[in-house]
């Protein structure tokens, strides 16, 4: 609600501003709060007080089978959501940039370019998982994977909390 939004480090532009718009239209100017290339998890802000805040689930609670949506804007096609279940859970995946390995959950929800940064959400509407990655091959389709919001959330604590001692 106080305009802090986490994204993926890697859709960000090095430097600049980027333009963030809502759902209901609304267009707002976003600073880059901070970004971690290691985890991939970057945090912007855009100056608004009164908009309505995503709920954190709890990513260990996750289990195999699970319904989950992706939230993204594959081919610049805003608001998409894509259906899917949670294949694994705690699936090790090793970034190819930086090597670094992190628990992520992977689902067979589309996940393509343009989803990255976007929301894993569960049944109940909680964000359970940052969309990041996906496998691709001609000979397997249906790996997309997500950072678990619990390993995510000490990074983006983290990037708000050293952005407000700079100020």
């Amino acid at each position: 609600e106080d305009g802090y939004i986490v994204t993926n480090a890697h859709v960000l532009l090095s430097t600049g501003t980027h333009t963030v718009e809502t759902v209901d239209g609304e267009q707002y100017s976003a600073k880059i709060i901070g970004r971690d290339a290691k985890t991939d998890i970057a945090v912007i802000k855009v100056n608004s007080t009164d908009l309505t805040p995503a709920t954190f689930g709890d990513s260990d609670e996750t289990i195999v089978g699970e319904s989950v949506i992706a939230i993204g804007n594959p081919a610049d096609l805003s608001s998409t959501v894509t259906n899917g279940i949670v294949s694994a859970v705690s699936r090790k995946i090793k970034s190819a940039s930086t090597g670094f390995e992190m628990d992520c959950i992977q689902t067979n929800a589309d996940i393509s370019p343009g989803n990255s940064g976007g929301a894993l959400v569960n049944m109940y509407g909680q964000v359970i998982g940052i969309t990041s990655s996906k496998y691709v091959s001609s000979s397997f389709e249906g790996l997309g994977f997500a950072i678990t919001v619990n390993e995510a959330l000490p990074v983006i604590e983290e990037l708000i909390n050293l952005s407000l001692i700079h100020i």
